[in-house]
């Protein structure tokens, strides 16, 4: 089966997606290169970046927009690797062009442009997929399978931690660290992936209490959020997102009842980044999770690949537009319980609530500190005279 694909954005993320799709086959089974998946447009603003990478990628033609590449061709799947404020309204012109739109993280910029979203697929017929590629990879699959084959035991407690490191210059890109650009800080542009993960393993979320902070950063949004998770399934999380680590990683860790499970990584992970510590009297735990756990390692071509062999199989992609929802409402319902002071619960943010339309909802607390100390020395002045 021939799988066409073209690429909207010429970032280093779009070189991601590339270099996944030319490696397609060398890792999944079932995918064949090159005609597993042909790059056949790449979509750019700037015509000299559009031509860069098409030499690079050896993609046989460049466009100047998604308008353009639809009335030319119609490839399985767009790629859209553009910033995150433009994800939703070029997901639903490819849509309504009749292709599948392949949606790097963020989904969307808030609920309510998820839910839009949603209305276009159903106009469509189509579906988008929302890029996850933490959920993918032997370990987190080996994970999912050993719980519910109810061999772990019941999950207890987690800790998902997303502690990096960005300075003011990686901020000197325009839209980054603005809500109405890029939709939040860490929790939605870097901690979303090991959330995801989280929500993969353990299923859907009850409550959240968090906080949020502006650290270090003259960025709208925070640098650093934490939270406490709990979900339907009894278990009780800590979720740690920064982007003011110098010291940095990326760690999940789940305690069942049966044993603990850890990876330890920053962007990506193999088997290496994987341990299972057995609870007394389980330690043949640790055969079967050795056997399971070997394999593809964890990135953009493990998710092309599923995608991939679910199209073979005439099964639903994954990560559907549903299954983003349910980490996209987890990082509104941190922002919403920051902001607010409160305990926010799965299905509390919904049309008509403040945080259903900008992770911003409220205000960040930040903002209102900040308008005060700017129009301090006004006040000053006037007072004076």
């Amino acid at each position: 089966m021939t799988i066409t694909s073209a690429i909207v954005g010429t970032g280093a993320i779009a070189h991601a997606h590339a270099e996944a799709l030319l490696h397609l086959g060398d890792s999944q089974p079932g995918c064949t290169q090159p005609e597993g998946a042909r790059l056949v447009g790449v979509v750019d603003l700037d015509p000299t970046r559009a031509r860069d990478f098409a030499e690079r990628f050896a993609v046989p033609a460049t466009y100047g927009s998604v308008a353009e590449l639809l009335e030319q061709t119609r490839p399985d799947y767009v790629h859209i690797c553009t910033p995150p404020g433009s994800h939703v309204p070029l997901a639903i012109e490819v849509l309504r062009g009749g292709s599948v739109p392949i949606i790097e993280k963020p989904p969307a910029l808030s609920l309510a442009e998820l839910d839009r979203l949603h209305t276009v697929e159903l106009e469509t017929g189509i579906s988008a997929i929302g890029l996850f590629q933490q959920r993918f990879g032997a370990g987190a699959e080996a994970l999912r399978s050993a719980l519910a084959e109810g061999l772990l035991g019941r999950p207890l407690v987690a800790v998902c931690e997303t502690l990096w490191y960005r300075d003011e210059d990686y901020f000197a890109v325009p839209w980054r660290g603005k809500w109405d650009v890029e939709g939040g800080g860490p929790t939605m542009g870097h901690g979303i992936h090991q959330m995801d993960l989280l929500l993969s393993v353990l299923g859907p979320w009850s409550t959240v209490r968090a906080v949020a902070a502006r650290q270090a950063r003259t960025t709208q949004t925070e640098d650093v959020s934490a939270a406490i998770v709990t979900f339907e399934n009894g278990a009780i999380a800590t979720v740690l997102n920064s982007l003011v680590s110098p010291s940095q990683v990326s760690r999940l860790r789940i305690d069942f009842e049966n044993a603990t499970a850890e990876l330890v990584h920053l962007y990506g992970y193999d088997a290496g980044n994987w341990s299972l510590t057995p609870a007394p009297g389980s330690e043949a735990l640790a055969e079967t999770w050795a056997e399971r756990a070997t394999g593809v390692p964890s990135g953009h071509a493990a998710q092309f690949g599923a995608i991939v062999a679910a199209r073979e199989a005439g099964t639903p992609a994954p990560v559907t537009i549903t299954d983003a929802r349910e980490t996209l409402s987890l990082a509104a319902a941190l922002y919403a319980s920051a902001f607010t002071d409160t305990t926010i619960a799965a299905g509390d943010i919904g049309p008509g609530h403040p945080f259903y339309d900008s992770m911003e909802g409220t205000g960040a607390p930040w903002a209102a500190v900040s308008s005060a100390a700017a129009a301090a020395p006004s006040s000053r002045r006037e007072a004076a005279r």
